[in-house]
């Protein structure tokens, strides 16, 4: 997948960027606040259908997001809470992208847009909730092309282009098929008789 990747191309830049930030005496939780802002003041300009600002902005929100955890690790701070606080939020920044475009094309009457923007926002969630039920079970569960990495690359082309509505179509269709793909990854695995039963 892409994040695998990019953390593996980025690392040693993040990790310096991160050490410059750690000197300002910044926290990894305030950039998280910061790249969730930026997301949510996205969603506004969606609505707005200001969607070329809107796309840099989710751009440059995502760098907020890269950087919260290597400068978890640069100054030492990272923690469980942490890692769940940028995940929480991670969930409400990209709804608010959905919900911005949603509101543009109510506006507009474009009853296929909406549609598209609810369809993607639904398998967007489900996606991140798969593997995250998955794993509190004890299942490893990235199967699927479309994380969330993938699907911020998709709304930024989209955004940037101007092909909105395409970009909403591709991931309603793909994320809905991801978190497809982590319901039979997850029913492949506990049909296994390797693996022993969970006590309820």
């Amino acid at each position: 997948m892409i994040e695998e990747r990019l953390r593996v191309r980025t690392n040693g830049a993040l990790t310096r960027v991160a050490a410059l930030i750690a000197r300002a005496g910044a926290t990894p939780n305030t950039l998280t606040l910061l790249g969730f802002f930026g997301m949510a003041v996205a969603g506004a300009l969606c609505a707005g259908g200001s969607f070329f600002a809107a796309g840099i902005t989710v751009a440059a929100s995502c760098i907020f997001d890269a950087l919260d955890g290597a400068l978890a690790r640069v100054t030492g701070a990272a923690s469980v809470f942490g890692a769940f606080f940028d995940s929480f939020l991670d969930r409400y920044a990209e709804a608010a992208v959905y919900a911005g475009l949603l509101v543009h094309y109510a506006g507009a009457g474009t009853a296929w847009g909406v549609e598209a923007a609810f369809a993607a926002a639904i398998g967007s969630l489900m996606v991140s909730y798969a593997r995250a039920r998955a794993e509190g079970l004890g299942i490893a569960c990235r199967a699927g092309l479309f994380a969330r990495p993938e699907r911020i690359a998709v709304i930024i082309v989209g955004l940037l282009t101007g092909f909105v509505l395409p970009a909403l179509v591709i991931l309603a269709v793909a994320t809905n098929a991801t978190a497809v793909r982590r319901l039979f990854r997850v029913w492949g695995v506990t049909l296994s008789p390797s693996r022993p039963p969970r006590s309820p």
